[in-house]
């Protein structure tokens, strides 16, 4: 097949869509982009989006992972020491603490929801 892909946006379902962008917006600085009808959004950094849609069956809740491996986004990073450093001083819930790893330096975060979110600089 011959096509390009420009960008790849990961759709997360969330239990409350303002809650999901609050924590998105003001906990990892991402931008909101847009909103439609009160039950989807974008949001963007650094030229990458997420969309979060809501669920209005239950939010899927870090509970109900069998084990803190299995992530539903990796950001790769410059700086990830200071980044941990910088995410230790909020109210994120922090999973894994920061660790080297045979490929670079990790640390795993959970959002409102329990999506497991991984930063890994190398």
């Amino acid at each position: 097949m011959n096509f390009r892909i420009n960008q790849i946006t990961p759709l997360l379902l969330v239990s409350n869509l303002e809650h999901a962008i609050a924590f998105y917006v003001r906990q990892l600085g991402f931008a909101l982009a847009f909103t439609y009808e009160g039950f989807y959004a974008g949001i963007e950094k650094d030229g990458h989006s997420i969309h979060l849609k809501t669920d209005y069956n239950a939010a899927r809740g870090g509970a109900q992972k069998s084990n803190d491996e299995e992530l539903d986004l990796l950001f790769s990073v410059d700086n990830v020491a200071m980044l941990f450093e910088e995410i230790s001083k909020k109210d994120i819930e922090i999973v894994q603490p920061l660790r080297e790893m045979p490929y670079g330096s990790e640390f795993y975060i959970t959002d409102p929801d329990g999506h497991l979110i991984a930063f890994v600089g190398v």
